[in-house]
């Protein structure tokens, strides 16, 4: 038997001035939108925005249910809405901004298991890597591609 390892690339910054411009912008419009989820069980409101190749930006926010797996994440209300919106316009970068207790939560929320298999659906679709940009009080962390969050990924090679 052989050992094999995967490894990640995350890039974390303390604040968003050491961000680019266009990084900082996005994570400012995902911030923008926290006050329109819908998370009156948790609490834990969720923004992301969306960055398409064309310079548009799509935002999202989470959406509970009593019936707990009939809400949906941010990540994935904004990704299908830009791929419905604009089906023909490649993502540049995603950012995702989660509120907790009336605050910023500490550290970055990575995206659950099914955002990432539609983040992952998405930049294989396009043949270009999406940039993930997490805000946390403490950090942000910029992650190169979603095949990164996923390394072990079930793509569309398999239904071939």
């Amino acid at each position: 038997m052989q050992k094999i390892e995967y490894k990640i690339k995350i890039f974390e910054a303390k604040s968003l001035e050491e961000l680019e411009n266009e990084d900082s912008n996005l994570v400012k419009e995902s911030q923008k939108v926290l006050k329109n989820a819908y998370a009156p069980y948790s609490k834990f409101n969720v923004g992301a925005a969306v960055l398409l190749e064309n310079g548009e930006i799509i935002t999202g926010t989470n959406q509970e249910n009593s019936a707990y797996p009939s809400g949906l994440c941010a990540e994935r209300v904004a990704m299908f809405y830009a791929n419905s919106k604009y089906p023909n316009v490649a993502v540049k970068a995603i950012a995702v901004t989660a509120f907790f207790n009336n605050d910023y939560i500490e550290e970055p929320a990575p995206p659950c298991g099914s955002c990432r298999q539609v983040l992952l659906e998405t930049e294989t679709r396009f043949k270009k890597p999406i940039k993930v940009i997490l805000f946390g009080k403490n950090k942000i962390r910029i992650i190169d591609g979603v095949k990164q969050l996923l390394p072990l990924s079930f793509t569309d090679d398999f239904l071939k």
